[in-house]
């Protein structure tokens, strides 16, 4: 909006630089540019403010395919005032001379009328194609067809505007509708996660026989080789126990020679000593052959008394001195 300041009889008016100004005075154009800035008269002078940069335009169009069926498109069209001296004078972009706001509304004619026609552009385009088509094509070929026919437009080309570009958001059907046709696609993804689910499990059963089948054969290779040592450990039994056998064979027949020689030589030492003995008793029996019987008698007492238990005190009777003294008077005698 152009910022008046206001004095006695006349004003002063500057703009911005994206505002484009043409003052008519007497019905021919006085003054004509954009970001201008410059004194007038308010009785004589004619205003009109066209914005030039660049506008976009949000609106819903509603069309019907050619199965009957009603979608909506979100549409956006960018644009601007390319002839600013045209469009004021095919739109009011009169401005009031005392507070420089529009007098009418030019933005909301230039937006009914591209409205219509972007709508109609769209209708046009989705006419020849069915719901699913209108859809699932995308907005590329949609939008490319309504900004085609938006710049080739001589309505727009005659009121001095310049389309730079239609934007397509969506292309939407009723939510029902839209269910009913992401069925089956949402079966067909659900079919193929199944799927991949079961070839999950699948690959994981395969998995695990593989691995149990490993096991089964380490445990089949371990049995195997227990076996084998087993095997292994009875025949080094075997071996063990025969080479015990044998050593305790030998050394039973080696200790058996040794009783038996030590035994021959026993026997030998013994029959040597009785010998001995039996000669010792004889050459002693020949030597007391001529000793007398009473010297015989003596050491025979002696031997005795050598061979009696200590006596601590004897008694002799009468009885017993005169029966020993008799007896060997006697033996004197004879």
């Amino acid at each position: 909006m152009a910022t008046i300041t206001r004095y006695p009889f006349v004003r002063h008016l500057r703009t911005a630089p994206t505002s484009h100004v043409v003052q008519l005075r007497g019905g021919a154009v006085r003054r004509s540019g954009t970001g201008l800035s410059f004194w007038f008269r308010p009785l004589t002078a004619v205003l009109s403010e066209v914005p030039v940069d660049d506008h976009e335009l949000p609106l819903v169009a509603r069309a019907r395919t050619a199965d009957l069926q009603e979608v909506t498109a979100q549409v956006t069209v960018s644009y601007r005032f390319e002839d600013p001296e045209l469009v004021a004078r095919r739109l009011d972009f009169g401005i009031d001379p005392g507070t420089g706001a529009w007098t009418a509304s030019p933005l909301d004619q230039v937006a009914h009328l591209l409205g219509e026609l972007a709508s109609r552009h769209v209708m046009d385009a989705l006419a020849g194609s069915t719901l699913r088509e209108a859809i699932s094509s995308g907005t590329g070929p949609l939008r490319a067809r309504v900004t085609a026919a938006l710049l080739a437009d001589d309505r727009v080309a005659a009121t001095g505007l310049r389309v730079l570009g239609a934007r397509i958001g969506s292309v939407r059907a009723d939510a029902d509708l839209e269910r009913a046709l992401q069925t089956p696609a949402r079966e067909q993804a659900q079919s193929e996660a199944e799927r991949s689910t079961f070839e999950r499990r699948a690959l994981a059963v395969e998995r695990e026989r593989a691995i149990a089948e490993n096991e089964m054969t380490n445990r089949i290779e371990l049995a195997g080789r227990e076996q084998q040592l087993v095997a292994q450990e009875g025949t080094n039994a075997r071996a063990r126990a025969d080479e015990a056998a044998a050593a305790a064979l030998i050394e039973a027949r080696a200790h058996a020679d040794r009783q038996r020689v030590l035994a021959a030589a026993a026997a030998e030492a013994a029959r040597l000593q009785g010998e001995a003995e039996g000669a010792a008793e004889s050459a002693r029996m020949a030597a007391y052959a001529d000793v007398p019987r009473e010297v015989l008698l003596a050491v025979a007492l002696r031997e005795l008394a050598g061979n009696l238990p200590a006596i601590g005190q004897l008694t002799l009777t009468p009885d017993a001195l005169t029966g020993a003294l008799t007896a060997l008077t006697a033996g004197r005698g004879e």
